[in-house]
């Protein structure tokens, strides 16, 4: 039986190996999927879960629960050695193994493109995940109630300061998602006040959404800005020691919470560690029916390959790296495995654009699709149901929508769960209490009772043990 490994979990490779348990035959090949993470996420959704608006969990899709028939590895693939067939494997504990296979499909996504900016490694956090999502949320959370409690001055300024760095979707959905939540804690805090809040979006080009064109990106600019967002284009960020901002235009301020949303980069594996053909980029070169260029029983899909456009009027396009197209593609990318496997031909991928849809918080954002564009509360509607019909299985698609019935309902939940992040710290602080208060009762080690006894108080009537 051929063995087929699927090398990521994320938009392609979840699709190609779902539909890949669909069609195939029983003993017609064995799928394998590796991810060092459990689940798929949909990363459309993660701005909502900094809002809120999205329980964290429902962003994502088990991928143990949803392909009942490949076999999921947890681990990380940190080379690929087509020409011998074999991947090798890190997973989170013990000691690398290799893995073989007869067919590879590529769907490694891209990661987080970062730039050498002194303080960034150590001051900012990414938004292409889910933990990342909640942490920025649990934060912004955490710091209005620290604030809350301190007198008008440098550090309480700093807690309500808020940087994102890059004006893509991510960046401008979760900087206009956090700014929303951010206006509607207000309510619950007497203490501060609208004009403390400091919220500024920074982009090195000269307009933001490159996805849309001139005239709603400029409108985007003006509603960010009507509601308090400082949008600096064309600047750079030069530094962030300490969480002081520094502007490539001079400015500076401190911030407590610094996003980087700066684009995304090849995955260092396809671009470093494969002897699969390669573009100047680091991404797999494929031809339009997604197989690797020149390599035999090779696949590639999703933002780690460079697809070409077939629907582009300019000669050498590449599809652009989004949701949109990588699901899309790893859907083809099955049918065109399970074709060759029966010695059919495999069809070329060619989707033309459903437009560009970005929410900007709660009840406002924007959509383009050629010459329409909608605006406000309409774009956030279409935004909302196109991406509760996008998110895979009908499960996640419940829970999503039960939790906007509810919040329709009850108003947003706006309670910090910052601690979880540290779950051992209330336990280690209580035994270095007990421990303080405790007076050893004889040099030789205690037995259970005497434990027990030990740590009780030193006045008042020890209870009666039954």
């Amino acid at each position: 039986m051929r063995q087929i490994l699927i090398v990521g979990g994320g938009y392609a490779g979840f699709y190609a190996a779902w539909k890949l348990e669909k069609k195939l035959r029983r003993e017609e090949a064995e799928v394998t999927l590796v991810d060092p993470r459990p689940y798929l996420t949909y990363q459309p959704f993660l701005p909502e879960v900094v809002a809120g608006s999205v329980e964290a969990r429902h962003a994502a899709v088990s991928l143990r629960r949803h392909l009942r028939r490949t076999r999921v590895v947890a681990g990380k693939v940190t080379a690929i050695d087509h020409a011998h067939r074999v991947v090798t494997v890190q997973p989170a504990d013990g000691a690398a193994f290799e893995r073989r296979y007869d067919l590879i499909a590529v769907t490694a996504g891209a990661v987080t493109r970062t730039l050498p900016v002194p303080g960034i490694a150590e001051q900012a956090i990414g938004l292409k995940h889910v933990e990342e999502a909640v942490a920025i949320r649990d934060r912004l959370l955490t710091a209005f109630d620290r604030a809350a409690a301190l007198p008008d001055g440098p550090q309480r300024r700093k807690l309500l300061t808020v940087t994102f760095v890059g004006g893509g979707f991510s960046g401008v959905e979760g900087f206009g998602e956090l700014l929303s939540l951010a206006t509607a804690l207000l309510e619950h805090y007497p203490e501060l006040h609208r004009d403390e809040l400091r919220f500024h979006l920074v982009e090195a080009s000269a307009r933001i959404l490159p996805e849309v064109t001139d005239r709603p990106g400029r409108w985007v600019v003006r509603e960010l800005e009507r509601r308090g967002g400082h949008i600096h284009l064309d600047t750079l960020v030069t530094s962030a020691k300490n969480g002081h901002v520094t502007l490539s235009t001079g400015e500076g301020f401190d911030s407590e919470l610094i996003v980087w949303t700066a684009g995304n980069g090849a995955n260092p594996v396809i671009g470093r560690h494969t002897d699969l053909p390669v573009d100047e980029r680091g991404f797999v070169v494929v031809r339009p029916d997604l197989r690797v260029e020149g390599v035999a029983d090779a696949w590639a899909a999703g933002d780690d390959a460079a697809v070409p456009d077939l629907t582009s009027p300019v000669p050498g396009t590449r599809t652009v790296p989004n949701a949109q197209h990588a699901y899309r593609q790893g859907k083809l990318l099955a049918r065109n495995i399970i074709a060759t496997l029966r010695g059919r031909e495999p069809k070329p991928y060619a989707h033309h654009s459903l437009g560009a849809i970005a929410t900007l918080g709660l009840g406002r954002g924007i959509f383009q699709y050629k010459r329409l564009v909608l605006k406000g509360l309409p774009a956030w509607l279409v935004h909302r149901g196109y991406h509760v019909l996008a998110v895979p299985t009908w499960e996640r698609k419940v829970r999503v929508l039960a939790v906007w019935l509810t919040q329709a309902l009850f108003g947003r939940d706006i309670l910090s769960l910052a601690s979880v992040q540290h779950p051992r710290e209330a336990f280690v602080a209580a035994g270095r209490t007990v421990a303080g208060a405790a007076r050893p009762i004889q040099d030789q080690p205690a037995n259970g009772l005497a434990s027990i006894v030990q740590v009780l108080p030193a006045a008042g009537k020890v209870p009666e043990i039954r």
